[in-house]
């Protein structure tokens, strides 16, 4: 039996960053004194029962490592989703880490990212309807932009597709905006996607477009869902490697 994907090694080899467990939140923080621009990770859910703490697979740590090694203070909280009445919960988990980090003193407060990862692409919603001033980029790889055929009913909040009909600011979600303009999508597409999660993608990027909704796409024609642990190419490293330079320009923006 081969190995399976949460104990895949990581497509690159970034140096370890110190890892602090406040909890369930891991901090990776990188080296070096100041106010570090931050970005909370958002590993895919549901995960497999069987599988052991996202925050411990070698694919987070391994991103957790990237995001250091540029200078950013990373968090990844532990979410665990059994149904979609769980997507409350692990919404507001996620919000509770992003200020977390906007109080942690070695953050700016100011330069803050998100990172979504498969079928937590569900809560980008929040993000796109309520962004906060100090949310300066989203990423998200290979996300499930859309519920399932044949998921029960799902608050409309969690259908991404959904939100980009509204004006930026319509909706009151965990992000507790101000008004603030949408940040730039950056949407990392896996040609050999899962044929349940490709129509998601594809009918939210064209969503996007129609709405000029600021989208920054990564293609990996050859990758399949899962890339950056399954598939390791050139063609897999390069693609990780640009959506963490285009996150990192969007955070350090003036």
């Amino acid at each position: 039996m081969g190995t399976v994907f949460w104990e895949s090694p990581f497509v690159l080899d970034p140096p370890p960053a110190a890892v602090e467990r406040p909890g369930d939140v891991d901090l990776h923080v990188p080296a070096g004194d100041g106010r570090h621009p931050a970005v909370v990770v958002v590993h895919g859910v549901p995960g497999p029962p069987e599988a052991p703490d996202a925050r411990d697979w070698p694919l987070y740590r391994g991103y957790g490592a990237l995001l250091a090694e540029a200078g950013v203070l990373t968090a990844i909280p532990r979410l665990t989703v059994a149904s979609p009445d769980d997507l409350y919960t692990v919404a507001a988990r996620v919000a509770a880490a992003a200020e977390m980090l906007r109080a942690d003193p070695r953050v700016d407060a100011d330069r803050l990212g998100l990172w979504f990862f498969s079928g937590a692409g569900l809560l980008l919603g929040d993000w796109l309807r309520d962004p906060p001033a100090w949310l300066r980029g989203v990423a998200a790889t290979y996300p499930l932009l859309a519920p399932l055929p044949g998921w029960p009913p799902v608050d409309p909040r969690f259908r991404p597709i959904d939100v980009l009909d509204l004006p930026a600011g319509a909706g009151v979600g965990a992000a507790q905006t101000e008004g603030a303009a949408r940040p730039t999508l950056v949407l990392t597409r896996a040609g050999r996607e899962r044929p349940e999660v490709a129509p998601t993608i594809e009918a939210f990027t064209a969503v996007a477009r129609r709405r000029g909704i600021p989208l920054c796409v990564v293609d990996v024609p050859n990758g399949q869902h899962g890339f950056d642990a399954l598939d390791h190419t050139e063609e897999s490293r390069d693609a990780v490697r640009t959506a963490r330079d285009t996150l990192l320009t969007l955070l350090t923006a003036p």
